[in-house]
């Protein structure tokens, strides 16, 4: 029997005492409470209520080594972006990996795959598939129903998927920014039950009044902590916090913990803030994550104070996974799995015939998915529009992976890129490769980095020499390499693009946006660039 002793927080009965927890199998057989004073304070660990594990760039069994050294012991995961890829197969192949380790686990059958039909995927699933994965047992949820148009309107193949959920009695994630009013009634009416995408105070207090749990997010690129933590004074019950999308130089820095040590510096109660952190999603979607109660599976961490939340050690199903900053779980080799069919491309391939009309540009908004949209006049060299780095006017594009086609072109501002180009193949949601750059040879130097490695995030810049690549051979969404040199190489690239010019936050993060069609206002796809307040393809000429 093992043996963990400390200030106990019972965050479920609002209580905390001096004990000792006694661990048999995997589970707390008992608890005693004792009169010692105890410098340390064991508490239930911290859950990330929604994430695309995918998006670390690690698959799950290198993203638990980093996470459990923040105190994370389990991960609500929406495995939206494989299933993008690979379908079913890519879901599995999650599950899979994630059960190689000590760590709690919890996919979603994906309901949005792909997620329009105005961009090409690699793969579909179906309501017959949901069925079929809802029969896994580490399948706790449906995954984000993006299509919230498709809600509104009662499309069928939507409202197959939803009657899925429905049947099995499990929750339906949501996904719908803006969205209020009878829009916003008749989405939740259809079952669906959280949203992480709420960009103001108004509209996440909307969200609940209606019955809806609201994420805090606070990812890579995007961060709504500040808008919206204010609302947990009055309904923590409520909500949970996330972080949706988070780069492994990130990762490495902190998870869920960050969000904790916020919320308890925004003034919030400490009780409520470990209830958003490590209860309400444990409730929600009824997840075996332990709550320090006898019987419970041994979930814990044991930190310095409840003021800066340092955790010294992270226990998972009773083993112990992390200590003094150490991770106790060994890495481990993850097969490759893939599809990628795109052959390189030459220079003539990202031309665009100068018309004599002005263009229509992307306009980035820093930290936020949404975009803005303008038009300007660019001038023509030998019949071609060229970027307009003075004005940060850039191209940018969008090329088919599965299949040899032409890549589609159009405009951006906002990277404030002054030489080079940078290219990923993590383009939300079908994953298709996306570059951005400042000349087309550069583009095209970029891109078929890309394509030669089958996936990856990249920075050319001919003047200086530059060519580099962290290759992604999984899915071309995660690298196979240990977290430390995918965390180092990221970052580098990351200062790359950052001393020639861009000046976003998370830059690469951003660029896998500028795909993601289901977030307003205009954003590009393999197919052309798309409006997605009238959620149709437009031409890029004004």
């Amino acid at each position: 029997m093992t043996q963990y002793s400390g200030n106990i927080v019972d965050v479920l009965n609002e209580t905390i005492y001096p004990g000792t927890i006694h661990i048999e199998n995997g589970k707390i057989v008992k608890i005693t409470k004792d009169d010692f004073e105890y410098k340390t304070f064991i508490l239930p660990g911290f859950i990330d209520a929604h994430i695309h594990i995918e998006s670390s760039m690690l698959p799950p069994s290198e993203f638990a080594r980093i996470a459990v050294t923040h105190g994370t012991v389990a991960c609500v995961s929406d495995a939206h972006e494989i299933a993008n890829v690979l379908g079913v197969d890519g879901v599995k192949f999650m599950i899979e990996n994630g059960k190689s380790i000590p760590f709690h686990y919890y996919f979603s059958a994906p309901s949005c795959v792909p997620a329009t039909n105005i961009e090409t995927s690699g793969a579909s699933i179906s309501a017959k598939e949901i069925e079929q994965l809802i029969q896994e047992e580490d399948i706790r949820f449906m995954g984000e129903m993006m299509n919230f148009p498709g809600v509104i309107r009662h499309a069928p193949d939507v409202m197959e998927k939803l009657e899925v959920a429905k049947k099995y009695n499990i929750p339906i994630d949501g996904h719908a920014p803006g969205l209020m009013g009878d829009e916003l009634k008749e989405y939740i009416k259809q079952g669906i039950s959280t949203d992480h995408e709420s960009f103001s105070r108004e509209e996440a207090f909307a969200k609940m009044m209606l019955g809806m749990k609201v994420l805090i997010r606070e990812g890579s690129a995007v961060k709504n902590f500040d808008e919206l933590i204010n609302l947990a004074e009055l309904y923590p019950r409520m909500m949970m916090f996330c972080s949706d999308d988070k780069h492994p130089d990130d990762l490495v820095k902190s998870h869920i913990n960050l969000l904790v040590k916020k919320s308890i510096s925004a003034g919030i109660n400490k009780m409520d803030t470990l209830r958003m952190a490590c209860v309400n999603p444990v409730l929600h979607y009824k997840l075996d994550v332990g709550l320090l109660q006898e019987g419970d599976s041994a979930d814990f961490i044991e930190v310095n104070n409840l003021y800066g939340f340092h955790v010294l050690k992270t226990v998972i199903k009773g083993e112990l996974a992390m200590e003094d900053g150490e991770a106790l779980i060994d890495y481990k080799p993850a097969r490759h799995v893939n599809n990628f069919v795109a052959t390189e491309k030459t220079v003539s391939d990202f031309m665009v015939e100068d018309k004599g009309k002005d263009i229509k540009v992307i306009e980035i908004i820093d930290h936020q998915l949404v975009t803005a949209k303008s038009s300007f006049s660019l001038k023509g060299v030998n019949g071609n529009l060229v970027s307009d780095i003075e004005n940060d006017i850039l191209k940018i594009t969008v090329i088919n992976r599965y299949s040899d086609a032409k890549p589609v072109m159009s405009f951006v501002r906002g990277f404030e890129l002054k030489e080079g180009a940078i290219a990923s193949s993590v383009a939300h949601d079908s994953h298709n490769i996306i570059v951005v750059g400042t000349s087309d040879e550069e583009i095209a130097m970029a891109a078929n980095m890309i394509i030669n490695n089958k996936g990856g995030v990249a920075y050319v810049n001919k003047n200086k020499g530059i060519k580099e690549v962290l290759a992604l051979p999984i899915a071309g969404l995660m690298s196979d390499k240990p977290y430390e040199f995918v965390a180092e190489k990221y970052a580098d690239l990351d200062i790359l693009t950052k001393m020639n010019g861009v000046n976003i936050s998370a830059p690469f993060m951003t660029l896998s946006f500028m795909a993601l069609l289901v977030i307003p206002s205009i954003k590009l796809s393999d197919l052309g660039l798309f409006d997605g307040e009238k959620f149709e393809l437009t031409d890029i000429y004004a």
